[in-house]
């Protein structure tokens, strides 16, 4: 592994990051830097990270580019993260909607919130139609939540009967894991999409699920960001976001809720 960045070459990093991804990457992220690029850097045969940042930055080397985002990007998520989200969405947004029902988990990391509101939509939502569209900028994220297999840990939070209804505990080599039903993982759709890029043409939302994402970006990408996404949620949609984030200092036409929680009120 590389064990060492200079001042530069973690100024280009930290540049491709916003650039790409719209990521601020804090001074005191240079460890994480060094942790995550400096490995795959020497796999690839690079001495130094100037090396390494003209490697991926070259037009032939485009799956490596995809790569160092993928090892810039923070995945820590679980089933059922921040339940009053969930309760919110079973008790107040899906009664109200009318039609066809669709979901966005913008950020999916590796499933399990996309699953998670699979899981809620199938014990509650009847016989209406309705489908969970997730996206995330990791292809490597993407590839494991297609697979849905997972640690216990993960599902800490998943209700008894959930886990019963849809899922499948794992023996021998994959005891201590479980794997989400073939029911719940053929309706959610994974979709590769940069929210800091043009987005593929996903539709219309009920609810975006938009949590834990935008403390990594400036106000700037927020507003962008927002301004992109808000004509996707159908008037009297929601957004949904973390419970540490808020919308407050940034333009938009969303009406606040409660915490976290924000609806779009007109065309």
């Amino acid at each position: 592994m590389i064990s060492e960045i200079t001042d530069a070459e973690f100024s280009a990093v930290r540049s491709l990051a916003q650039r790409l991804m719209g990521v601020s990457l804090a001074p005191a992220k240079k460890p994480l830097v060094i942790a995550r690029l400096g490995a795959q850097a020497r796999r690839l045969g690079c001495n130094t990270f100037h090396q390494y940042l003209e490697l991926i930055q070259s037009s032939a080397n485009g799956e490596e580019l995809q790569r160092a985002l993928d090892l810039l990007t923070t995945n820590e998520t679980y089933f059922f993260r921040e339940p009053a989200h969930f309760d919110f969405l079973r008790d107040r947004i899906l009664p109200a909607a009318s039609g066809g029902f669709r979901a966005w988990s913008a950020a999916c990391s590796s499933g399990e919130e996309p699953y998670s509101i699979a899981m809620l939509l199938t014990a509650t939502a009847g016989a209406r139609p309705w489908e969970v569209v997730a996206t995330d900028i990791s292809t490597r994220m993407l590839a494991r939540a297609e697979r849905g297999l997972y640690e216990d840990v993960r599902g800490r939070n998943l209700p008894l009967e959930y886990v019963r209804r849809f899922c499948l505990r794992g023996t021998g080599p994959h005891a201590g894991q479980f794997l989400v039903s073939t029911e719940i993982r053929h309706r959610v759709r994974f979709i590769h999409a940069n929210l800091n890029a043009e987005l593929p043409p996903l539709g219309a939302f009920d609810v975006v699920f938009l949590r834990n994402v935008m403390i990594y970006f400036d106000q700037a990408v927020k507003a962008d960001l927002l301004a992109r996404i808000t004509p996707m949620i159908r008037p009297g949609g929601y957004l949904l976001i973390g419970h540490c984030e808020t919308l407050h200092g940034l333009p938009h036409s969303l009406q606040p809720v409660q915490a976290s929680i924000y609806r779009r009120t007109h065309s």
